[in-house]
């Protein structure tokens, strides 16, 4: 008889659970705590193989002065950034829909781009290197036209929990936090660079390597795509690639 009651009195404590879990204001919560997520993105070029393995051999040479650093590959991948903004996880679809009547319309994939020489900047206390790409009047209307695209659906004060992170860059610094909200309009429409981030290294030795004669080279994009930020601004995760079928 003891046991029959125990029994009951656990089934009686699932159903409520049960219950409590189905009614709609408790599902609505977790539905809006899920819908509310919000990634920090870069809208993105692929390059082609030309383009990566220069920035991949750059990246090791950076690495071998300063191991600490991170590497261009299968967890940071070379990439031409468009826009970085904070949006909300439940919006990918609608701004993928908009990007790829964008994208089949200004067909990126035909371009052909130049490499023309290294830029380097000073950030969290490592030197970044980056190879800049001489901008071009398609290139930089298809910036000021992803920025756009993406507008409706920007939000503002992301945090470190919008980052990814990967083996090699598990924490997020603050001044990528910041520069993912200002990238409109400090690093946009007219003062917007086209590069590839090659990696970091000590400030010293960065000085000397993009003091080095560079030899120019043509390169085309290989793709487009939204990835989820990390640390440095590298490129993570991949969340979305168009396909021109």
């Amino acid at each position: 008889m003891i046991r029959a009651l125990r029994l009951l009195s656990v089934i009686g404590a699932l159903t409520w659970q049960l219950d409590c879990a189905a009614e709609p204001g408790n599902a609505s919560q977790a539905d809006s705590r899920n819908d509310n997520r919000v990634l920090a993105i870069d809208v993105l070029l692929v390059p082609d193989a030309t383009m990566t393995k220069k920035a991949e051999a750059v990246n090791a040479r950076l690495r071998e002065n300063y191991p600490q650093g991170y590497t261009l590959g299968a967890e940071q991948v070379a990439h031409i950034t468009l826009v970085h903004r904070y949006v909300r996880e439940k919006d990918l679809p609608a701004i993928e829909r908009a990007l790829t009547g964008l994208i089949s319309k200004t067909q990126p994939l035909k371009w052909q781009l130049t490499a023309d020489g290294y830029t380097s900047a000073v950030w969290s206390g490592v030197g970044l290197t980056t190879i800049h790409i001489t901008p071009t009047p398609e290139l930089m209307n298809l910036q000021e036209a992803v920025v756009e695209a993406v507008k409706p659906f920007q939000v503002t004060s992301g945090t470190a929990d919008a980052f990814s992170r990967s083996r090699e860059l598990p924490k997020i610094d603050p001044e990528i936090i910041g520069y993912v909200e200002h990238f409109v309009p400090r690093s946009s429409g007219k003062s917007y660079s086209p590069h590839v981030t090659v990696g970091g290294a000590h400030e010293d030795f960065v000085k000397r390597l993009t003091s080095e004669p560079f030899e120019t080279f043509s390169f085309k994009p290989a793709g487009v795509a939204i990835y989820q930020l990390g640390n440095f601004g590298t490129a993570q995760k991949k969340l979305w690639e168009w396909n021109s079928k």
